[in-house]
């Protein structure tokens, strides 16, 4: 029987509504009521510093600008989106004067103008006939609800951004924080391995869309301003990998994005658990951006009524036009509700192979040994819920089974829902959940739903999903899905237990999580995740009893190192890695050899094995 590398998750960071990711501060946010008093004022004062406040006082302020809630101005005003109305004129044999400066003018003097000059600087206008003009304006915006980092955090602000996409700082952002959880100096560990077996797999599904990305590149000329250097290749969706790369590891290795809408994040994961497993990488980073909070992008969603408005959210609570409702329980999966809440997010994992955890004593978070992947087949709308799901449940479902057995399967097991918020999901969603779940002859399913909290980050919420799970098996605590208050009556809940309420339960008996997500487009995927108490138990079988005394020794070193970054970002003493023009490569730092060459003095090896050796043909 063959075996593969297993990979260990030895690190996290990110950013989201609920704060930092590493040290498990953003999942501690969500369930702060249910923590001890010390745990639950650490994660106070770590988003105090977040947020520029002076300390953990202020904790209602805290708890009320973290989340989902209402849009603030720091994105935009929704009670006043600036817009173009258009605003045709008509001639009626009459005309229209008016004067301008010559620099306005436009470049094609439309027909039915006649220009006079008036000075050196300025002319008069006579216009006769129709004329369209464009007027700015104001709208109020039909939603305003999303999840929003915390307010006061301004990730460009803590490095030197140079009018990067918002997203592109959080990633910088995100990523190193992930390295800063390692406990260990990045440069040592790269130095433990080839140059070329460092693996950055890290996307945006919408790309770039603000103002200082690919929105800025479709506004500028239609709104008279100019497009800059810097508007296309920063829109990019692999983008966030590409700067995780250049500018925080300057890493060699196989890179790129790889793209399913709101699972984009789980289809990086799989591209780097196949590069360990396969034994082509040795660390893998996965990670995704998305800062989809601007009108231009909600208001697509909300052309496709996929967005919880105002209005739906005062009929789903039989309140009065006019009233504002309550944005914090904006989404509310698997209850009666009205659509998806926007949110923002950057989440990185960070993978190391078995047997360099082992060697360096990285602490163990857990495993990460699968994710599948399948489309829905012929659909009659591209956006709405198909059968692949039903697949990726399934073969999640017997993975985890051919590892663990089917007695810790039936017994020990969560399933992180994709859970959105819209009435689609939550019919279809819990069906394919509860025949997956009676299928295996599991009675009561455990199901969470992490974007009650959150908003839904796109291509970001199943790294959402991730690192909240990593939480729950260090505080053993399952987050209530607490903006609701009972499932709705279509929801399929046989062999399903939904939290509704925080749930304490002991971390050594939940021995894995399926991560669940689905994508516009039939873009299914489901990753399956193992404790880090299984995960111990696994490597302690594979390495025995001296090496994982060994491993144990030197993961005390690294415990400490990890609580020394917690600290000191606490106190706001550490600054996103951020390398811009250091330790470039040129020409003459590549060198090739008799089957090998060296980059920048490091080694890539040029004799692999043919993986079709039984096919080899004559010379």
């Amino acid at each position: 029987m063959s075996t593969q590398r297993l990979p260990v998750i030895v690190g996290f960071g990110g950013i989201n509504g609920a704060g930092r990711a590493s040290g498990h501060h953003a999942y501690r946010r969500m369930v702060q009521s249910a923590l001890p008093s010390k745990e639950r004022e650490k994660t106070f004062a770590a988003l105090a510093q977040l947020m520029g406040l002076p300390d953990s006082s202020e904790q209602q302020f805290i708890l009320d600008h973290t989340l989902v809630r209402r849009i603030e101005q720091g994105h935009f005003d929704v009670d006043a989106v600036p817009w173009n109305k258009r605003f045709p004129t008509k001639g009626e044999g009459n005309t229209a004067r008016f004067e301008i400066k010559r620099q306005y003018l436009p470049d094609v003097i439309p027909p039915t103008w006649t220009v006079t000059p008036i000075s050196v600087t300025d002319v008069s206008v006579e216009i006769s006939g129709p004329q369209d003009f464009l007027l700015p304006t104001e709208r109020e915006f039909e939603v305003k609800a999303a999840g929003q980092l915390p307010t006061g955090f301004e990730p460009g602000k803590l490095y030197q951004s140079r009018n990067h996409p918002r997203g592109l700082q959080m990633m910088v952002y995100a990523a190193s924080d992930a390295l800063g959880s390692l406990g260990l100096d990045w440069q040592y560990v790269a130095s433990k391995v080839a140059v070329d077996q460092v693996s950055v797999y890290a996307g945006s599904a919408m790309g770039q869309l603000d103002g200082a990305g690919a929105g800025g590149m479709l506004k500028a000329r239609y709104n008279g301003q100019r497009i800059t250097s810097k508007f296309c290749p920063l829109s990019l969706a692999e983008m966030p990998a590409d700067f995780v790369n250049a500018y925080v590891l300057g890493s060699l290795g196989s890179t790129g994005a790889s793209l399913g809408a709101c699972a984009s994040f789980l289809y990086n994961l799989r591209q780097g658990i196949h590069d360990i497993r396969s034994g082509r990488a040795r660390i893998a980073f996965i990670g995704s951006a998305e800062a989809p909070i601007n009108p231009e992008v909600m208001e697509g969603y909300a052309a496709m009524g996929a967005l919880a408005s105002d209005k739906g959210l005062r009929e789903l609570d039989g309140i009065a036009a006019g009233t504002e409702p309550d944005h914090r329980r904006a989404c509310r999966p698997f209850a009666e509700n009205c659509g998806f809440t926007i949110a923002e997010s950057a989440q990185m994992l960070v993978l190391f192979d078995d047997e360099l955890a082992m060697e360096l004593g990285a602490t163990v978070f857990g495993a990460a040994t699968d994710v599948f992947v399948n489309a829905d087949g012929y659909k009659k709308s591209i956006s709405g819920p198909g059968v692949g799901n039903y697949i990726t449940m399934a073969k999640a479902t017997a993975a985890v089974r051919a590892i663990i057995g089917d007695k810790a399967l039936r017994s020990g097991g969560l399933v992180q829902a994709h859970g959105t918020g819209t009435p689609q999901n939550r019919v279809t969603e819990s069906r394919i959940l509860s025949e997956t779940a009676k299928a295996f002859g599991i009675d009561r399913w455990a199901v969470a739903a992490m974007k009650s909290y959150l908003g839904h980050s796109l291509g970001s919420a199943s790294g959402d999903q991730v690192t909240a799970t990593l939480g729950v098996w260090q505080h053993g605590q399952i987050p209530g899905i607490s903006t609701i208050e009972r499932l709705a009556d279509d929801v399929c809940s046989d062999h399903l237990d939904f939290a509704i309420e925080h749930r304490a339960i002991d971390p050594a008996q939940l021995h894995y999580t399926l991560i669940n997500s689905k994508g516009f487009g039939g873009n299914n995927a489901t990753a399956t995740l193992l404790s880090p108490d299984l995960t111990r138990r696994m490597l302690k079988a594979r390495y025995g009893k001296s090496q994982w005394q060994r491993w144990e020794a030197a993961n005390a070193e690294v415990l400490e190192r990890q609580d020394e970054y917690d600290e000191a970002m606490i106190a706001g003493q550490i600054a996103p890695t951020y390398r811009f023009d250091h330790g470039v490569l040129e020409d003459e730092d590549v060198v090739y050899a008799q089957g090998e060459m060296h980059v920048g003095g490091h080694r890539v090896d040029l004799n692999p094995e043919s993986p079709f050796a039984d096919m080899r043909l004559e010379e």
